[in-house]
């Protein structure tokens, strides 16, 4: 009997200098959870900036049935403040630097322009307009280093023309949306797991011709030659989602 009583007050003993061992190590802290960023998601935003015609606009009376003969001139069109709307999806791979979206944008446009015909006096008056609004659907190969990204982009572009001719006789016009071609590109910067911003140059390569008819049956008709248009924006953007958690162990 006093054998076995020494033999557990010594187990106990055993066992409590082993828990107050335990107790005096360190505890292992638990793996962080931290954000890793990445440009995949969806997106809306807005932008303001600016666009311009690259040329002036040419008029021609092509068919030479004025007293005047076949003649052109040509008139500088006025600058215009856009703005409007975006939304859009990235899609960046894991552990790669490429980041590839789709991204659509409607803004407001009004670029304006009108002359008189030098060989007619203040007969004859053409007038340009392009907008009120242009719309652009176009995708995107971007470049990131981390939290900024170099883009280019390119799609297509929608755009509402409008040119007229003024006589004393008649005013005549032609209407019409033009679909197009744009190409550009940019850079952007994430300043936190949601917002970014940018800038961005994009050309709209309208150059287009368009057809004014005089509306009295006389066949008398005149070429409008537009030119393209460059774009300039500034933009903020937010997208859904933010950073990708992952487990950092220490």
């Amino acid at each position: 009997m006093k054998t076995f009583l020494l033999g557990t007050v010594a187990a106990i003993a055993v066992v409590g200098t082993a828990t107050a061992a335990d107790m005096r190590m360190p505890v292992k802290a638990p793996p962080v959870v931290a954000p890793v960023f990445s440009w995949t998601g969806c997106y809306v935003g807005g932008f303001v900036g600016g666009a311009w015609n690259a040329d002036d606009t040419v008029v021609a009376d092509r068919n030479g049935l004025t007293s005047f003969g076949p003649h052109s001139w040509g008139y500088k069109t006025d600058s215009s403040f856009i703005g409007g709307g975006t939304v859009g999806c990235n899609w960046q791979p894991v552990g790669s630097p490429f980041v590839l979206g789709l991204e659509g944008e409607v803004g407001y446009m009004s670029i304006e322009g009108s002359g008189y015909d030098p060989l007619s006096g203040s007969f004859l008056y053409s007038s340009t307009k392009v907008g009120d609004w242009y719309g652009i659907i176009a995708g995107r190969l971007g470049y990131s280093f981390d939290r900024a990204m170099i883009y280019v982009k390119g799609g297509v572009a929608f755009v509402d023309v409008e040119n007229t001719i003024s006589h004393p006789l008649f005013v005549a016009s032609t209407s019409e949306t033009k679909a197009t071609w744009t190409v550009g590109g940019g850079i952007e910067w994430a300043f936190d797991m949601n917002w970014s911003i940018k800038a961005e140059y994009m050309y709209i390569g309208l150059d287009n011709t368009q057809s004014v008819y005089a509306p009295i049956g006389s066949g008398y008709n005149w070429d409008h030659d537009n030119s393209g248009i460059h774009t300039a924006k500034i933009g903020l953007n937010y997208r859904f989602g933010g950073g990708a958690p992952v487990v950092a162990r220490y």
